[in-house]
């Protein structure tokens, strides 16, 4: 057998054997899929601090950038040794942006943390004088009608009733189940903050070597791929880091603006619990689209307890609020930076969003934004293969299509 037969039935061996191992991974998959989704997460628990790294030192990049070709200008032009100045031009950026981005962290929770804790002692001891107005005012409610007061304590009677035996039996069961629980939420916290603290000085690391990493990872790309292929792989990493880039920052200094605004606004009003109130407002419109209305929900509770017609205020505050972010503030500070529409916006919140939560919720725009170039890109290919018109607007009013040429109705 020569060797072009040997070397035909050697790949044909490999594909053949892949094929099968492939096979039985994806079998074992789906056989023991609770014990492969525990594996799953116990490797990205692993990777955690890593992850926090790459997220800080992502959001860290623009300002050690900055810092770093500052410090060229001053230590690196008229340096004897350029290497060991460009170096260490490096190094002071890195540490300096890190220290900005903590000190950034602490001055928030400086100015912020001690109103949230003013409002929320406020609201615990007004608690109770709340609860006795309203309790006054349904005792009112409750004489002047006696059919209700009946009805009400017919439907307290049962829930009483309900409540003994839910605790005879279901809470008194379930009570090391709770504690249990309650006390793996405290651990998942404190193993949130170990890897955070862990994630900085990880984010260090991505920061010195970022361009070695980079240059690793295109040595990668055009070693397993063909030149075409990678050329496209990196158009499209860079693509995604412009919509990832320009999306997240943005949308954290309009989220800080808006947050601003309300403070301001709402202390003009005469507000109760305004850092409180901002403190929510802001850290929800980083969800686009739906985050100012999740949002306001608790706030206008907590409005209402004090003040029934300032929550109407509120309400409406709200509403002029979030339409000036997302026809004013947000395009002019975001741009068309993900040219997705507001239908596919909702989609990609809500469907990221429950698949990741919160998390999900942050990233599924600017992920289903590549998500949708990648499709364009496929489609519109495809169609010039065909010689066909790539343009959307060219399909709107179509009848059929007949030696490539579209036919409008």
């Amino acid at each position: 057998m020569n060797d072009d037969g040997f070397k035909k039935y050697l790949h044909l061996s490999l594909a053949g054997f892949g094929s099968i191992a492939l096979s039985i991974v994806f079998f074992f998959c789906i056989y023991r899929s609770e014990s492969f989704l525990i594996s799953i997460n116990n490797f990205f628990s692993i990777l955690m601090p890593f992850l926090y790294g790459g997220v800080i030192a992502y959001l860290l990049t623009p300002i050690c950038v900055k810092l770093e070709k500052l410090f060229d200008k001053i230590l690196v032009k008229n340096a004897k040794k350029p290497l060991k100045a460009k170096a260490f031009a490096r190094q002071i950026s890195v540490g300096l942006s890190l220290i900005i981005g903590v000190l950034v962290l602490v001055g928030i929770f400086y100015l912020v943390l001690p109103q949230v804790i003013t409002s929320v002692t406020n609201i615990v001891q007004s608690t109770p004088d709340n609860m006795q107005k309203f309790y006054t005012w349904s005792e009112n409610y409750m004489n002047k009608n006696p059919q209700i007061t009946e009805y009400f304590n017919q439907i307290s009677a049962d829930w009483l009733e309900d409540f003994n035996s839910w605790i005879k039996t279901d809470l008194m069961v379930n009570v090391q189940m709770i504690v249990t629980e309650f006390s793996n939420r405290v651990m998942g916290a404190i193993g949130i903050v170990k890897n955070i603290v862990i994630g900085c000085v990880v984010s260090i690391y991505f920061l010195e070597g970022r361009d070695h990493f980079l240059a690793q990872s295109r040595k990668l790309t055009y070693c397993f791929f063909s030149e075409p292929m990678a050329n496209a792989v990196l158009g499209e990493v860079r693509f995604a880091n412009k919509i990832f880039g320009g999306f997240i920052r943005g949308k954290l200094l309009d989220s800080l603006i808006i947050g601003i605004i309300c403070f301001v606004v709402l202390s003009i009003m005469n507000m109760p619990y305004t850092m409180l109130i901002s403190v929510i407002i802001g850290l929800t419109n980083i969800i686009p689209f739906v985050g100012p209305f999740i949002g306001a929900v608790p706030c206008v509770l907590l409005i209402l307890t004090v003040n029934p017609i300032q929550s109407l205020y509120f309400i409406i505050f709200i509403i002029i609020l979030q339409q000036f972010d997302g026809n004013i503030l947000g395009p002019k500070i975001l741009g068309q930076s993900t040219g997705v529409s507001g239908f596919w916006v909702l989609f990609s919140i809500l469907f990221f969003g429950g698949l990741f939560g919160f998390v999900g919720m942050i990233i599924g725009v600017p992920v289903f934004a590549v998500i949708y170039n990648l499709i364009s890109q496929f489609v519109n290919k495809k169609l010039k293969e065909k010689n066909l018109s790539s343009k959307t607007e060219d399909y709107e009013n179509l009848d059929k299509v007949e030696d490539g040429k579209i036919k409008s109705i």
